[in-house]
């Protein structure tokens, strides 16, 4: 890795695909919000992960898997978050009327999320993912886990999800 120039950071995050939960370093410039990284324009093709732990959930069982560095297609990341204890401020003003948080349940991959969305008081669920053109979707307050990996519980106050590869269920 070459040294971490004036304007760099490095953040600790996660990210998922459909076959694979990776943890590990990315490189960022310090000004940047991590948590709303792959919304910006200066996303790269592939994420740049440092000392990153990989876990395949393609067999049984899960496989782990570590590297000096992995390069991730962005296309192919399904979730995104900063690793806990990590965390950015949120990202919607908290006095804003006519918004609700509604619970959901989030399935990315074979990762479930119970969280919540944010959505128009004015709409319905279906009417809102329907209408919502965004590539990265945020999504609140989640508690993730995995039937395969039973040891796994992590809580995050704000994840990204590419709305167009997950599932969202209603209780």
């Amino acid at each position: 890795m070459k040294p971490l120039a004036a304007d760099e950071k490095i953040a600790m995050v996660m990210l998922y695909t459909p076959n694979m939960l990776v943890r590990g370093e990315v490189v960022t410039k310090e000004n940047l919000r991590v948590s709303i990284w792959l919304r910006t324009q200066g996303v790269p093709n592939y994420i740049h992960l440092i000392k990153p732990q990989v876990i395949l959930l393609g067999g049984t069982p899960p496989k782990s898997l570590s590297y000096s560095e992995i390069f991730i297609p962005t296309a192919e990341v399904i979730g995104f978050h900063l690793a806990p204890p990590e965390q950015d401020p949120m990202d919607y003003d908290t006095t804003e009327t006519n918004r609700m948080m509604q619970p959901m349940e989030v399935m990315i991959g074979s990762f479930l999320a119970k969280a919540r969305i944010r959505i128009s008081m004015q709409t319905d669920v279906a009417t809102s993912l329907d209408v919502s053109r965004v590539s990265w979707l945020s999504v609140y307050d989640a508690d993730i886990s995995n039937p395969y990996l039973p040891q796994f519980n992590v809580r995050v106050p704000m994840l990204l999800v590419n709305p167009s590869h997950v599932s969202f269920g209603m209780a």
